[in-house]
């Protein structure tokens, strides 16, 4: 059962979500808080697989929840999925650098929810890959730091060739294809990464990859 925590200020969108996720015989509803701040204290009561957070919320937002869940161990299974009204603007930037797992808009239709949520509670980054360079041309436009603290020499030679194609945008399948390996090998190169460098998942890999700079920018 995948357990689900609605994080959101606005009653009719909470009920709307939760009237389509209890209708899955794999989904459950635990909780359901109007700002991040309770959304805090019901992820560590009930320790959700998943948190749809609203990302501009009174009290606490989404973006400073999202860090305190990430920050929390007791939460780290808790996956953090942004919704926003917008897309990808500044403030979801911000949550996926944060920690956020990946992002959903609001207007999202009924299955793609639900097929967003199974993907998220499995461990998978809601980022596309088109989203994914949505997310790195974002990016190139910030400035570098000199220093992220990063143990980038722990990576084997394979897992930086990986890091940097999941950090351009490719899929696991076409990772698999430029590095001449099976999906299964492309995928524990990119999960040994994670591990090593610490990034709770896809999404914070990819802004990882550039922070350290592994990754250099390209205008475009």
């Amino acid at each position: 059962m995948i357990r689900v925590l609605l994080v959101d200020d606005q009653p009719l969108i909470r009920s709307g979500f939760r009237a389509l996720l209890d209708l899955e015989d794999d989904i459950e509803v635990v909780a359901e808080a109007a700002d991040g701040s309770e959304g805090l204290a019901l992820a560590r009561e009930h320790l959700p697989d998943i948190a749809l957070i609203d990302i501009q919320m009174p009290v606490v937002d989404g973006i400073e929840a999202t860090r305190r869940i990430a920050a929390d161990p007791a939460l780290a299974g808790v996956h953090v999925v942004i919704l926003t009204n917008y897309g990808l603007d500044e403030y979801v930037f911000n949550a996926l650098r944060a920690g956020a797992a990946g992002f959903l808009v609001k207007d999202i239709v009924p299955e793609d929810l639900l097929h967003a949520v199974r993907v998220a509670a499995r461990g998978d980054a809601l980022l596309a890959p088109s989203i994914t360079r949505k997310l790195i041309n974002r990016y190139v436009t910030q400035p570098l730091p000199t220093d992220t603290g990063m143990e980038l020499k722990e990576l084997t030679s394979r897992e930086r060739e990986a890091v940097a194609l999941v950090a351009q945008g490719l899929s696991n399948h076409q990772i698999a294809d430029r590095m001449v390996i099976s999906p299964l090998t492309a995928k524990t190169h990119i999960n040994r990464a994670m591990a090593k460098l610490q990034a709770r998942d896809r999404a914070q890999l990819v802004v990882l990859a550039y922070e350290s700079g592994l990754v250099a920018p390209r205008n475009s």
